[in-house]
């Protein structure tokens, strides 16, 4: 994580007497309160739930800046604005979040594709009984939708097979 801070010294005899180094108090302070609100929030909810490290950047950035403000005022410092500048996982972790988003995102994408498909075999089906074309029995009305649903989510190309009825 890495954070931006424009501070400012609000009273010059606290900045000087009541603390050492206020340079090094302050940057001591806001490393602190980095790793405060870091630690307070996740950094991304997948499900969108909660506040984010990622997804909610005003809430998290004046929290960090009330924080702040609350760590440096008794060196007589205070904080004009600031904010996170890198958010990313740790090296060791972060293949492991970039499978997940990606698995997420085939998911995501392979629901969509569900819900396309079973429109298009719905529509199929009403055109197909709306303008009387074919009578389906329960059976065959299943291995329409069946077959239909697999030619329209398959990743590969279908090959049709034609029934050309049954002998006897």
């Amino acid at each position: 994580m890495g954070a931006q801070v424009v501070w400012r010294v609000t009273d010059t005899a606290q900045a000087l007497f009541d603390v050492d180094d206020y340079k090094a108090f302050v940057k001591v302070q806001i490393e602190a309160a980095v790793r405060t609100i870091g630690s307070r929030y996740p950094y991304d909810d997948f499900e969108h739930q909660e506040v984010t490290l990622r997804g909610n950047n005003d809430q998290v950035k004046s929290e960090l800046r009330a924080e702040l403000i609350n760590r440096l005022h008794v060196a007589g410092i205070t904080v004009d604005e600031c904010g996170f500048t890198h958010l990313a996982y740790a090296s060791e972790i972060a293949g492991a979040m970039l499978r997940r988003q990606q698995a997420q995102a085939v998911v995501a994408a392979r629901k969509t594709l569900v819900e396309g498909a079973v429109g298009m075999v719905e529509m199929a089906l009403d055109m197909l009984s709306g303008k009387k074309i074919a009578e389906l029995n329960v059976d065959r009305r299943a291995a329409l939708v069946s077959n239909l649903m697999v030619v329209l989510c398959s990743e590969r190309d279908t090959q049709p097979v034609v029934n050309a009825g049954t002998s006897q």
